[in-house]
Order: structure tokens, then sequence, then C-alpha cells
């Protein structure tokens, strides 16, 4: 790190990327949602079709539903496609769009997670996503602990997180080929599925309804945990 300014790596050299307050300080907390300074690349935009596409087939119908999306993106791009069909959408990331917080079936909230997630009101989501989102934060467990509080009885989280397999892949892309490198310098850690099942029972989640598998190629975790219609 020079005294000006952020540095990274390219051919072997080091070449700075903007300022120590642009960059530097997201070592402690983001100061910008995914896709707001850059834009998505097909290597981005592929894997949240893969992530789309789990959603669609574990968590099946949203039509009607009270959904919150966490961690959405500058664009909320999976809650933009599901607004149409459902009730309504919860949006919370560090910053949103405008023309998000103008659409009569979003309420978004802005501010770092998990901190932000207090202004969601207890069981009050039938839906609750939070998509490659958990790695990029040093409170892992007190999202995981949010999300199971905003989850209404009778309803469902899914999640995604990257395993151990993925990251060789993800810090090629990301270090060697110059692909969003600040995404993965945000990076906090990995995941196998015995790291993230216990953390989902610690959150309140009952085992039998928990389920957790691998995807994209077994590399990646995708987890949904359904919340009993007693549960309260």
């Amino acid at each position: 790190i020079g005294r000006d300014g952020c540095f990274r790596r390219r051919g072997g050299g080091l070449v700075r990327y903007g300022s120590r307050a642009e960059r530097c300080k997201h070592t402690v907390t983001r100061s910008a949602s995914y896709g707001q300074l850059e834009q998505l690349t097909p290597i981005d935009r592929l894997g949240v079709w893969l992530s789309r596409r789990q959603v669609q087939n574990r968590v099946g119908d949203v039509s009607g539903k009270r959904i919150g999306d966490f961690g959405c993106g500058f664009h909320a791009r999976l809650g933009v496609e599901l607004v149409a069909s459902a009730a309504h959408v919860t949006l919370v990331d560090v910053a949103l769009a405008d023309n998000l917080k103008e659409h009569p079936k979003i309420t978004a909230f802005e501010g770092p997670l998990p901190a932000a997630m207090e202004k969601v009101p207890d069981s009050s989501l039938d839906v609750t996503l939070c998509i490659s989102v958990l790695e990029h934060l040093w409170e892992d467990q007190a999202m995981l602990n949010e999300l199971r509080r905003v989850t209404a009885p009778g309803g469902v989280c899914a999640l995604s997180v990257p395993g151990w397999l993925d990251k060789p892949f993800l810090e090629f892309t990301a270090f060697r080929m110059g692909i969003q490198p600040d995404e993965m310098d945000d990076h906090k850690r990995y995941y196998g599925i015995r790291d993230l099942w216990p953390m989902l029972r610690r959150a309140g989640f009952l085992p039998h309804a928990i389920s957790c598998r691998r995807y994209k190629l077994a590399t990646s975790v995708f987890a949904v945990c359904r919340v009993d219609p007693s549960d309260s």
C-alpha cells in the first residue's frame, strides 16, 4: 500500500487503483454495493444466472410472497426479476439505485450488513435471500441470526456461499486476469457444508429443515432453510 493510495498486482508489478478513501476502507466496511462501481463481467453474469436457477428450483413459486433480498447489489437484479410476481420485495445493501427506491412494490434500506437488518421487522418475510454475501461479512453468524429473525413461520431462507474448491478459480480470475479484484480482496472466508450447517443451526433453524447442497460444479454451497408454520 502506497502513502496516497492502494495497489494491486498486475503483470508482476503493483498498480495503484484509486484513492485510499475510495478503496482501502473496503478492508473494514464496504462503501459500495456489488455492481455499483463496475459493470458485471460475463463470469459475474454466469454466477448470477446459476444462483437464480437455484432459487427458482429450490425455493419454488414466489407468487404473492413477501420477499427480502439482502446484499442484493446496487441494481438488485434478482429482486427486480421477482418483484412482478411477489406481493412485495424488501432490499437491503450499502447503496441502492434510485429507481429501486421509487418502485411501489419495493422497500429499500441502505446500510452495512448485518447492522441494517434492524430496519426489517421480525417474522415479516416469506422468502429471505442472501446470495453470495456471507463471505464478505466479518459478522457472518450475526447475519444468519438476522435472517432467521425476519423469516416468517412457514417461510424459507435461501443463501449461497463460495466453497474452498471455488477459491483457486475466483482468485485466478481476480488477481491474474484482473476481473474485479476488489471483490475478492473483500472476501473474509470460504465455506464447506460442515462449516455452514452448524452456523445455520445456531441461528435457530432446525435440523430437519436445513438442506445444504453443492452447486456450480460442486465448488459452492447453496442452503435452503424452512421455518415450520408453528414456529414463532
